[in-house]
């Protein structure tokens, strides 16, 4: 079992490369980028898995204060299993300490939802991790709605947001930055009741 001292990977679900930078699919990346910055890092690439991460402390000063790594998988979605299951070995975060945030299609866009296992509701990141360590991690769930009309749910998740998304994009983002924090801080329950929409 996890004890406060132990260290929390927080994993940022999306895919490598600029092309995807600004796809719905990479919102678990945005999320990524916003914490590092607030603590004050640079994405590095990891030495002993397919990800860039980033290494530091989260929350306010005293027994609150966590130390963390942020990653973002350079795999793509369906293969996040392997670089996540590679960092938890290599800081030997116990599961319970995985927060994975990702894009979520049956939450109305920007309601989130934060949780403790689960399924994967057929997300391709969320499966390849379980597949990879079992389901008994952390998810931060950004709801992305569903496709409009007969759209295919691989086109919707693989478009940039739209331009009326766009303008409440970084509050949203922000927001979920803070979800993180506060359910590292305060624990699952307490971020929920904060947070869930």
């Amino acid at each position: 079992m996890s004890d406060a001292t132990d260290p929390w990977l927080i994993v940022g679900l999306g895919n490598p490369g600029p092309e995807y930078a600004a796809n719905r699919h990479n919102v678990g990346f945005m999320v990524a980028d916003l914490l590092a910055e607030r603590i004050g890092g640079k994405f590095k690439r990891a030495q002993k898995a397919q990800a860039q991460v980033v290494e530091g402390r989260m929350g306010p000063p005293g027994p609150a204060n966590r130390r963390v790594i942020l990653a973002k998988p350079m795999s793509y979605m369906n293969l996040s299993g392997g670089p996540v299951t590679a960092l938890r070995d290599f800081y030997k975060v116990p599961t319970d300490h995985i927060v994975a945030i990702h894009d979520e299609l049956d939450i109305d866009y920007g309601a989130l939802r934060l949780k403790l296992g689960g399924g994967d509701n057929g997300h391709n990141g969320l499966k390849s991790m379980t597949k990879a360590m079992g389901a008994d991690y952390h998810r931060v769930r950004f709801g992305i709605g569903r496709p409009p009309g007969r759209m295919q749910v691989a086109d919707f998740v693989l478009k940039d947001f739209s331009s009326t998304e766009r303008k409440e994009l970084a509050y949203l983002v922000d927001r979920a930055a803070d979800s993180v924090e506060c359910l590292l801080a305060e624990g699952l329950e307490r971020a929920q009741s904060a947070y869930n929409s």
